[in-house]
């Protein structure tokens, strides 16, 4: 069947199989499943259906006879006007997995939009298309229904205007963002381009300027987030469900967030166009965190390279404290995905342009201008970041030490000038002209000079003539997003095969053929330029294919599609990551079921549950030493208070730390408190006593102490605890990459060394390293705990409604399903024996006899001896050793045998932990400090 040339075929994934089975038998990502198994299988996958529909494509074209037609192709007058929509028609809403003829909307959100609009009266405007390198990587791409989102460069104050502008801008589907003038002079003048672009570049701040730049700085980033946010709200009033928002450079990296908080289930991904700094320098920016925090909203973030995506994590876990991964950076369960996504330029225009009959021209003249001479060429914006001036140098050193050449050679410079208004931008150009006119007048004649140095552009055809009988190319930026400058002069080399000088620092992926060199050392660059020149034509031709392969695969389309392919596939991942993730406390029901009960049970944890949040502190100075100092939350001692004076509820706190901290913290108010794991207990009104396991073995603790010493000594900024039953080790305020090391290298020599024959646990948190005794864990202790509680108050009723709230270490998280109630179809007793099940695992040889035997009473006492001896040696605040009450008559089923819950009645939440074991999830601390207040609510006395 012969098709039109205006009709397109879409290849569903479920379909790509079949074809791929009778087509491509030898393929070896040809999937039998119609269901990927894995994230690289559904990319594969994406890949070969892309690859497929576009052959498909060019062989109908080919069949009708579109391939021979107007060579100009794309450089029509009408090139762009669509920017590679095929048609105008409105498509359904959403975009669903297999991908049918429907195509998915893509909303390109950046600060300008592809043209430039100019107004010629009241209710008419003149759109002119500006066909940028983002603009031509979306040309020709078939898949996507592309919209245009940003400001259109004016200012138009008056509904007549922002309604007609808005009509003329729907043609060529774009939507304008209208921004008033303060809000662009304080926006983009201002933050954008004072503050960030320098930055991003590695040049800080203009030194005269400093000191105003300081000061306006919290009113420039109002207006950043304030055009961010109008952004934000042209987007919303534009998506649809199923919509994917891509978000461009650094102008809009709070817009991420913005959209978020609009709809969570937004796909946003956000991609930067510039270099991003180390973290040492993006710290120096005082809106760091905010920034950082905005871009992780995205779903998908990606850079031109993976250094820059690497200086990214690098900073979220540096400034941020947050985990980075292979994948990107997580938080909290949530996972941003970071990764490289190098962007190319459409080759096939400028392949097909050579062949048109205005550059066979401006070809035919340049040869006959500059026979006899070779021709370089450099082609950049004017600015800082550019290294023109390094770059003439290192010409100039050429010339000094090759006077051979001096007649033989000549060098274009293409110098775009850019923010003519800016003084730093004026002394630049001062300084460009004065080395151009020494070096000309040093080494020129009557009839020749050595640089021809031009203040302008060039229009397209000219420049791809110059780029087709140019000799060597230099390109020489000292720091760039990338530098697509190579890519087209790579395209237009088919005849001539130049050779491409390239700098390392201009963020390229066409290292294997061209020249690297530092453009700070003009030495090696002039060095360079004599190899270039004189290389044998077998080497040129190899490294021009090497380069000319590397730009026709990596186009502007494939890494359009190469993104918005992961970030649909990054929107699969986390559905299915949040399949796994507790839902949200429902806390009306925990409150009405709580006021049903006649027995109730509050387990509540300490450190990051109950505490004051360190946060608070103004600047975050002295964060170490109040976090080390915990302390309860003040919204917490009234709520607290009346809960733990309600005769219908027992309030347990349970933590990891030590018995005088929760003593300082608690002891005024009717609660139990659960020190150490559990292992340590007592009622507020009464004596500490323990509830450890008979076997419990501390005879590793001096050993491991001597290394945790070590460690600690050579790690900045890290401490370690010695507790009665553990020691922990934290580096949460080292440096992040080297607290990781240490931490490696510390369980390393632990498992080879100290506890190599120990029955020990070693339990790892974000940024800790814990030692602890087999079987301490809140799980194995709470039975007991219970069984204590049972014994000295004297239950008569069954606990009915149980409420466990925590930010635990996973190997804690056991206390969650210690409460776990029967199934309604089990028996009573089959359910009890369940409930048991951790502590059975964990102490096998804890005897369940009310005396207990007369060895496993001698090794519980030879084991608190050694506690009592250490806690004697490391001294103590009234200068008396503590003795514990020491138990026996506690039986291990005691504590379990008293509950009578239901399903309905029982509420276990982990706090800003997403990926836990526990029902439900409490989002932050001032989720639990609210949902504590409101229990105490209802607890008062009618």
């Amino acid at each position: 069947m012969k098709m039109k040339s205006s009709e397109e075929i879409y290849i569903s994934p479920n379909h790509l199989a079949q074809l791929q089975t009778k087509y491509m038998p030898g393929n070896k990502y040809s999937f039998n499943s119609s269901t990927p198994r894995t994230r690289l299988e559904r990319l594969l996958r994406e890949r070969e259906l892309r690859k497929f529909n576009q052959s498909f494509h060019l062989s109908n074209e080919a069949r009708d006879g579109n391939v021979e037609g107007d060579p100009s192709g794309s450089d029509s007058p009408n090139e762009g006007d669509n920017f590679g929509i095929q048609n105008e028609e409105e498509f359904p809403e959403g975009f669903t997995e297999g991908r049918t003829t429907s195509k998915q909307r893509l909303l390109v959100v950046a600060n300008r939009l592809p043209v430039s609009a100019v107004r010629k009266g009241e209710d008419l405007w003149q759109l002119e298309i500006s066909v940028g390198g983002l603009v031509s990587a979306l040309l020709g791409v078939k898949e996507f229904e592309a919209r245009w989102i940003g400001w259109a460069g004016v200012n138009v104050p008056d509904e007549i205007g922002q309604k007609a502008l808005t009509k003329a801008l729907a043609e060529k589907r774009c939507i304008p963002v209208f921004l008033d003038e303060e809000i662009v002079h304080q926006y983009y003048n201002g933050y954008c381009n004072n503050i960030l672009w320098p930055l991003f570049h590695y040049l800080g701040l203009p030194q005269e300027d400093r000191l105003a730049t300081t000061r306006s700085f919290q009113s420039q980033f109002d207006a950043y987030k304030k055009a961010n946010q109008m952004f934000a709200d042209v987007v919303n009033k534009h998506y649809q469900n199923g919509d994917v928002v891509w978000c461009h450079d650094y102008h809009l990296m709070f817009l991420p967030k913005c959209l978020k908080e609009y709809n969570i289930e937004m796909k946003v991904g956000w991609f930067l166009h510039t270099p991003f700094p180390s973290s040492e320098i993006h710290r120096t920016l005082p809106s760091r965190s905010e920034l950082l925090r905005s871009v992780l909203a995205a779903d998908l973030v990606g850079f031109h390279t993976y250094d820059y995506a690497r200086h990214f994590v690098s900073a979220c876990t540096r400034i941020l404290g947050l985990e980075g991964t292979p994948e990107g950076v997580e938080d909290q369960g949530k996972l941003t995905r970071v990764a490289a996504f190098p962007i190319g330029i459409d080759s096939d225009r400028f392949v097909r342009a050579l062949e048109l009959p205005q550059v066979q021209n401006h070809i035919t003249e340049l040869k006959e201008r500059f026979a006899g001479r070779k021709v370089m060429l450099g082609v950049d914006r004017l600015d800082m970041i550019k290294g023109i001036p390094q770059k003439i140098l290192a010409f100039e050193n050429f010339l000094e030490e090759n006077p051979n050449w001096r007649d033989k050679v000549v060098l274009l410079q293409i110098a775009v000038p850019t923010r003519t208004d800016v003084p730093e931008y004026q002394k630049l150009t001062s300084q460009v002209h004065e080395i151009v006119g020494r070096i000309n007048g040093r080494f020129g004649t009557l009839t020749t000079v050595p640089i021809h140095h031009l203040d302008r552009s060039l229009d397209f055809h000219a420049l791809c003539a110059l780029y087709a009988v140019t000799d060597v190319a230099l390109i020489t930026s000292l720091r760039d997003g990338m530098n697509l400058v190579s890519y087209e002069f790579v395209a237009c080399q088919a005849s001539k095969k130049g050779v491409l000088i390239l700098s390392e620092s201009a963020a390229q992926s066409l290292g294997a053929g061209a020249i690297l060199v530092n453009p700070w050392n003009i030495t090696e660059v002039a060095a360079s330029i004599g190899y270039a020149l004189n290389m044998p034509a077998d080497e040129r031709e190899k490294r021009h294919w090497h380069n000319f392969m590397h730009v026709i695969t990596h186009t502007s389309q494939e890494w359009a599609m190469t993104f918005v392919s992961e970030l649909n596939d990054t929107i699969f991942e986390a559905e299915l990551r949040t399949r796994q993730v507790p839902p949200l406390l429902p806390t009306k029901d925990a409150i009405e079921r709580y006021l049903q009960s006649n027995n109730r049970l509050l387990i509540l944890g300490f450190n990051s549950t109950l505490t004051e949040p360190v946060d608070n502190i103004p600047g975050r100075r002295g964060g170490q030493i109040k976090e080390m100092e915990l302390k309860l939350h003040p919204g917490l001692m009234e709520p607290l208070k009346n809960l733990c004076d309600d005769p219908k509820t027992t309030v347990i706190v349970i933590s990891g730390s030590d018995r005088g901290i929760l003593d300082d913290n608690f002891s005024e108010y009717n609660m139990w408190l659960a020190a150490e794991n559990g292992m340590f207990l007592r009622l507020t009104t009464g004596e500490w006593m323990t509830t450890m396991p008979d076997n419990l073995n501390m005879d590793w603790v001096d050993s491991v102490k001597h290394v945790f010493e070590y460690f600690t000594e050579r790690t900045p900024r890290s401490h370690f605890e010695l507790r009665e039953t553990s020691l922990v080790w934290n580096y949460k305020y080292a440096d992040i990459e080297f607290g990781r090391l240490q931490a490696r290298d510390m369980l390393q020599h632990l498992w080879t060394g100290p506890i190599s024959n120990a029955s020990v646990d070693v339990v790892q948190g974000g940024r800790s390293v814990e030692v602890r005794a087999v079987g301490v864990t809140k799980g194995a202790a709470i039975d007991r705990i219970l069984g204590e509680i049972v014994h000295n108050r004297g239950m008569k009723a069954p606990i009915d409604y149980v409420l466990c709230i925590g930010h635990f270490l996973g190997k804690d998280e056991d206390i969650y399903t210690f409460f776990e109630p029967e199934l309604p179809s089990e028996p009573a007793a089959a359910a009890r024996t369940k409930v048991v099940e951790p502590v059975k695992t964990s102490s096998t040889k804890v005897s369940t006899s009310k005396s207990g035997s007369k060895a496993s009473r001698s090794k519980k006492h030879q084991a608190l001896s050694t506690l009592e001896k250490r806690t004697c040696n490391s001294g103590s605040a009234s200068g008396s050793c503590w003795r514990p009450t020491v138990r026996e008559n506690t039986s291990l089923h005691e504590g379990s045998s008293v509950l009578d819950l239901k399903s309905d009645n029982y509420f276990s939440c982990a706090v800003g932990r997403k990926r836990s074991k526990a029902r439900y999830l409490l989002g932050s601390l001032e989720d639990v400090v609210t949902l504590l207040k409101d229990l105490a609510e209802f607890s008062r006395p009618c």
